[in-house]
């Protein structure tokens, strides 16, 4: 594998733990702050809030540089904003840069996403692509399950001084391993900009924004749901998000393969129909311990199945500005985010248990299978 797709994928690992390490450290995080764990869950949104705001903000002010220094600069921002976020002393300013933490986010997946197709043998960009989303994945099977054990037995603020490293050392690998590319921002800002004059885009966006919320309000409180529910003990977690993690590798890798194969829009309806069936058998079996094991597994496959079929169905409609239409998805990504972790914990703050949110997650899923499948109805893949 190309050291340039290793170096996008070490971003990936980074930014993974930025996200995912909050919902394994949710508890102790909440315990902390001596605050309840919906409250915490705002941690969640309001970072999905600044993947929203940065990602398109940021690639248009980086529009005409270099990918490879913008990739660069992007990092730089991670790591200072994750150490703020260690080091802030409240509620007030820890909100706030958890806020900023999230800004390079979608930006940084942007633009590494049209780079990792740049990169691509030809015929092979989705699994170019889902080799740097692979970063994600092992942040979810190992980085997060370490972070989470770390929170638990010394604090949460080591795991995020380990997660803002991670950022300096990425952008050395950037440095010595990615070649300078072409600059696929040619065009003015305006033209930029047309990608969403595209009732293709919004479709898009609105797809993801609601589709991938199934996940998110499953992941969010998947601790909770693990020790309340489950009955499972605190210890368990970290195991929990390693199966976890196992499975959104399977599955980054079968997305991949599968949009390649079939195609972005047909894989993207059969993840999004998927992730509805699991989460319904997770809310059934959420009592039983061994099944918790096992769907922690399988549900991770499936949600993973989605990330490189929708990028890729972003670029394909966004020619001319594919940089912009892949942060915009990263954007969606979030707005997930920030639904699944808002809507689902309405449930459990009105006292329907740990589990109720899972309701959440299958509705918003099957909301997205359905929207992919009214997208290729009005635009046949060719």
């Amino acid at each position: 594998m190309k050291k340039s797709l290793v170096a996008l994928a070490l971003g990936g690992l980074a930014i993974g733990m930025t996200e995912f390490t909050m919902m394994g450290v949710l508890e102790d995080f909440a315990k902390d702050m001596n605050i309840s764990i919906p409250k915490a869950g705002n941690f969640i949104s309001m970072y999905a809030m600044g993947v929203m705001v940065g990602a398109p903000t940021l690639i248009m002010a980086t529009s005409k540089f270099s990918p490879k220094k913008v990739l660069m600069f992007f990092m730089l921002l991670f790591a200072i904003f994750n150490t703020l976020f260690v080091i802030s002393p409240s509620y007030t300013t820890l909100i706030i840069a958890r806020f900023l933490s999230g800004l390079p986010h979608g930006a940084f997946f942007g633009v590494g996403s049209v780079v990792a197709s740049q990169l691509a043998t030809k015929g092979k960009e989705a699994q170019a692509i889902a080799f740097m989303f692979m970063g994600l994945t092992v942040a979810n099977l190992v980085g997060v399950p370490l972070g989470t054990w770390l929170g638990q037995v010394l604090s949460w603020r080591y795991t995020f001084a380990i997660i803002a490293s991670l950022g300096l050392i990425t952008m050395l690998a950037i440095q010595f391993w990615v070649p300078d590319v072409k600059n696929s921002n040619e065009g003015s800002l305006v033209k930029q900009l047309s990608f969403f004059r595209k009732w293709q885009a919004w479709m898009l966006i609105v797809m993801i924004s609601i589709g991938t919320a199934g996940l998110f309000a499953w992941i969010s409180y998947i601790s909770p749901l693990m020790t309340e529910v489950a009955k499972l003990s605190k210890e368990t977690v970290p195991i929990i998000m390693i199966l976890v993690g196992l499975g959104m590798c399977f599955g980054n890798l079968i997305g991949g393969k599968v949009a390649d194969s079939l195609s972005p829009n047909k894989a993207t309806i059969i993840s999004f129909a998927s992730m509805s069936i699991v989460l319904l058998i997770v809310y059934f079996t959420s009592e039983i311990k061994t099944m918790a094991y096992v769907m922690s597994f399988f549900t991770g496959l499936v949600a993973f199945t989605i990330g490189s079929p929708i990028q890729v169905m972003l670029i394909n409609n966004g020619k001319g500005s594919e940089t912009l239409a892949a942060a915009a998805g990263q954007a969606s990504f979030n707005i997930g985010n920030a639904l699944g972790a808002f809507l689902g914990g309405i449930p459990i703050a009105l006292g329907y248990g740990f589990n109720s949110q899972l309701w959440v997650g299958v509705g918003m899923a099957l909301i997205g299978a359905l929207i992919a499948f009214i997208f290729l109805k009005l635009q046949p893949e060719k």
